[in-house]
């Protein structure tokens, strides 16, 4: 009797040993609450306990890692944002010159967005208020993703490549014509037009749009 509690005490031990600790017990918590968000909708669809159940730990051990639930979310969202803004920055890897990046940002951004379509409303979607959990705003992995188009638009302007004009300005107007192609394809508001190709009406898109933002000749 004593040998099978003492095999039994050994047996939930070694199943709490292979449960995350640390860094990576925090990962675990960010995948459960990424996963729910996907699955639910809302934050407000998820609770703590939800996301502890998910994970195989008590709602004390999330606390132990973020202070709230919002915090839990902001995490999520950032981590989300740090890893769009990767494949972003991967897009532009050996392409030279300004207008050429922008396109290559342009496709990464499509790209991103068809391959990740349970993710992508994870960026965009307001789940949590990010001013909230950082004193300066462009320390936010979103606004560095922002950031690299800004910077590449100020660098075909400083060219003369582009039309001179506000960077921040033109690269917000690129963003929302490549967020709002995204947008409709993931919605299913492309679904019953036969035989199109998601990718090609993309470069289309692209197409239209970075050459009305080019200097004139």
């Amino acid at each position: 009797m004593t040998t099978a509690r003492t095999s039994n005490a050994r047996s939930r031990r070694a199943g709490r040993a292979r449960r995350g600790t640390g860094d990576q017990l925090r990962d675990e918590i960010l995948d459960a609450a990424e996963r729910l968000l996907v699955d639910r909708g809302s934050v407000d669809a998820v609770s703590i306990r939800a996301v502890a159940g998910a994970v195989g730990v008590t709602p004390p051990s999330i606390y132990l890692h973020f202070t709230d639930k919002e915090a839990l979310f902001f995490a999520v969202c950032s981590r989300r944002f740090t890893r769009f803004g990767s494949a972003l920055l991967a897009a532009t890897e050996g392409v030279e010159g300004p207008v050429e990046q922008l396109y290559a940002l342009g496709r990464g951004y499509v790209e991103y967005g068809l391959t990740h379509p349970e993710h992508y409303p994870v960026l965009f979607s307001g789940h949590v208020d990010p001013t909230r959990h950082v004193e300066d705003v462009a320390s936010l992995p979103g606004y560095q993703a922002l950031q690299l188009l800004i910077s590449v638009v100020a660098r075909g302007m400083e060219e003369g490549v582009l039309a001179p004009g506000d960077p921040a300005q033109v690269a917000i107007g690129l963003w929302s014509t490549t967020h709002g192609f995204v947008s409709l394809a993931l919605t299913g508001n492309t679904d019953h037009l036969p035989g199109i190709d998601l990718r090609g009406s993309a470069d289309a898109v692209l197409r239209q749009a970075i050459p009305g933002i080019l200097s004139a000749p």
